[in-house]
This record gives C-alpha cells, structure tokens and sequence, in this order.
C-alpha cells in the first residue's frame, strides 16, 4: 500500500482505478482544506484532477454530503463513466498523538 505524506498528515493510496493517482499532481492541488476529512477522492474531468473531501461518521465535522458511505453514488452521479480516480484514506492521527503523550 502506498503511503502518501502531506504537511503533518499521511494518507494510505486504497483505490487507483484505472490508474489514476498521480502523486505530483496530487500535490499540488491539495490544500489545507482537505485535511480535515477522513478520505480525499480524486477524479479527472477533462484531464483536470478533481479533489473531494468524505469522512466517516465518527468525525466530528461529518456532514451527510460528505458521507464515505455515499462514495460509489458521487464516483456513478459525478464522475465521467470509466474515469480514472483514486482514494486516499487519512491514517488515525488521534492514536498516534495519544501514544506520543503517553511516552512523554
């Protein structure tokens, strides 16, 4: 599994349908609004990368059109049929944070 690190945050790679993670690109269109979300979903639209935020419900800034559980219906209604995408899904901070507290 390819691990992806942005500022403070890591992010595993779960998805790359049809190819579609390209990390520089990736790079450059992440923004510090994304790092509240649990997972960033990027898909290509007329060969530009799209980024949407999803969390879980167990996130404290979920809101019902960000719901992951909804993540097949946004790649069917919003994305091109076929279209290269991938996911990423934010590792746990909070347990690490936790952890690092306890060793102090």
């Amino acid at each position: 599994m390819k691990k992806i690190k942005v500022e403070d945050n890591s992010y595993n790679l779960i998805k790359n349908e049809n190819d579609g993670f390209n990390e520089e690109e990736f790079l450059e269109k992440c923004t510090d609004y994304f790092y509240e979300f649990d997972y960033i979903v990027g898909d290509y639209a007329y060969s530009k990368l799209r980024l949407k935020g999803f969390n879980k419900k167990t996130n404290k800034n979920f809101k019902e059109i960000n719901d992951y559980k909804n993540l097949d219906k946004y790649i069917k209604e919003n994305c091109a049929y076929n279209c290269s995408y991938f996911v990423l899904e934010k590792e746990n901070h909070w347990l690490k944070k936790t952890n690092m507290i306890k060793l102090s």
